[in-house]
């Protein structure tokens, strides 16, 4: 390959820039409508449930988001399957849709009050119907990136997945602080929460009509008249290694990131009496740096290569793991330097996530390929995550937590250093 061609190799050009602008766009505002309902079920806990405390109307609206967990597997193995039998910018406005529309089914949905235990009904459905899209989005979402990418920057493209995921997740945290804080107690769970459910199911549509407006990526047009077998059914024969794999980089990337975003401010508030309000905006500011440091650790990756970044992010964790828990202390600076650090090393696992598993795969069998095995990691092992702390803490055990996250740091590492590396590796 000449000096050229390599440059070339490394430039996206303006329709690669436009498709990845479209996906990550579209990506966030698919995360807003799933982190919404997080952000306000202890408002609106007591509407869609028969009357009782309100710490009963709160475990019954988290049952209900658990319950989405569940159907992400189901959603990575039938959206999975149906965009690489029908292409990725299908899958993309079908998992979008799905996700707005029951965002704006949860807005319009009367109260218990009004029609009883139909209620309750209608807002698990829609979470079983937001937890299948976002089990087929993020496969979707992951191949059309990186299929969208020049060669040399397909990492870099990839990062933008995990960007879109943080930025929905702010955008949600955001409109929550908004209305908080403008609206009265009484209007939050009167019309405000539904305005946040409405809102964030029409920027999905927003999401949509920017997801209609990009073309096909061209790996999956050179395919789509060619005849092939049940994408599941291929992928499952022909590619259990690289499933395997799959799941096997995902466990510590989401068991760490779930300890780290979800469990870390709640642990330094038990543990050091620092007031839960400071751990989180020590939380929030880290990721705010760790969001706008995932493009940079895409293009470390596609000067580096995949196997040690993602090594430098594990074997990170391994020596860190116990000081973070040993010296956290009850002040913002020191949960802010810790949860920093933390994120920092993260970068190396997320800024690569999407690529590695879209390098795995052939283009007729990639999304179902990244999205059951993901899915399935993500459940058992990131969903296990905050009860696994929680129950630790409950029974005088957090001090082992450092533990948990070292054995998963271990097993990363394990993984990291035995598969293949793909930097390079032609779609």
């Amino acid at each position: 390959m000449t000096t050229v061609d390599t440059v070339i190799s490394h430039r996206l050009t303006a329709h690669q820039r436009k498709a990845i602008v479209a996906g990550a766009v579209g990506n966030t505002v698919e995360w807003v409508d799933w982190a919404v309902y997080a952000t306000f079920a202890p408002v609106f806990a007591g509407q869609f449930f028969a009357g009782g405390s309100e710490t009963t109307a709160l475990l019954s609206t988290l049952a209900v988001f658990a319950v989405g967990f569940v159907m992400r597997p189901i959603g990575g193995a039938v959206l999975g399957a149906y965009a690489d039998r029908r292409g990725r910018k299908k899958g993309l406005t079908l998992t979008i849709s799905l996700m707005a529309g029951a965002s704006i089914l949860i807005a319009l949905t009367p109260t218990y009050a009004q029609i009883g235990v139909l209620a309750p009904i209608v807002l698990l459905l829609a979470r079983l119907v937001q937890g299948f899209s976002a089990g087929g989005e993020f496969g979707s979402s992951s191949a059309f990136l990186i299929e969208s990418a020049a060669p040399g920057r397909r990492a870099f493209a990839g990062s933008w997945q995990q960007v879109s995921v943080g930025l929905g997740s702010l955008l949600a945290a955001l409109m929550g602080t908004i209305l908080n804080s403008t609206l009265s107690d009484a209007d939050l769970r009167g019309w405000g929460w539904r305005l946040a459910f409405g809102l964030a199911g029409l920027l999905g549509l927003v999401g949509l009509w920017l997801r209609v407006s990009v073309h096909e990526t061209e790996a999956f047009t050179k395919i789509a008249a060619k005849p092939r077998r049940n994408p599941l059914v291929a992928m499952l024969r022909d590619h259990p290694g690289a499933a395997l794999r799959v799941a096997g980089v995902t466990i510590a990337g989401t068991l760490i990131y779930y300890v780290w975003v979800s469990y870390m401010p709640a642990y330094a508030h038990l543990a050091t009496g620092i007031p839960l309000k400071t751990a989180l905006l020590a939380n929030t500011l880290a990721m705010v740096v760790f969001i706008a440091l995932l493009p940079f650790g895409g293009l470390l990756s596609d000067r580096l290569g995949r196997r040690p970044t993602m090594t430098m992010f594990a074997g990170g964790f391994v020596v860190f793991a116990w000081p973070a828990f040993h010296f956290l202390g009850n002040s913002f600076w020191s949960v802010f330097v810790i949860e920093l650090i933390g994120l920092v090393l993260i970068v190396g696992y997320s800024a690569n996530c999407a690529v590695i598993m879209a390098e795995q795969f052939p283009p007729e069998v990639r999304t179902t390929g990244i999205g059951l095995p993901y899915a399935l990691a993500v459940a058992i092992f990131g969903g296990t995550a905050p009860y696994v702390t929680t129950w630790l803490n409950a029974n005088h055990l957090g001090n082992l937590v450092w533990i948990y996250v070292a054995v998963a740091a271990l097993i990363g590492v394990a993984v990291y250093l035995t598969m293949p590396e793909t930097k390079g590796k032609e779609l």
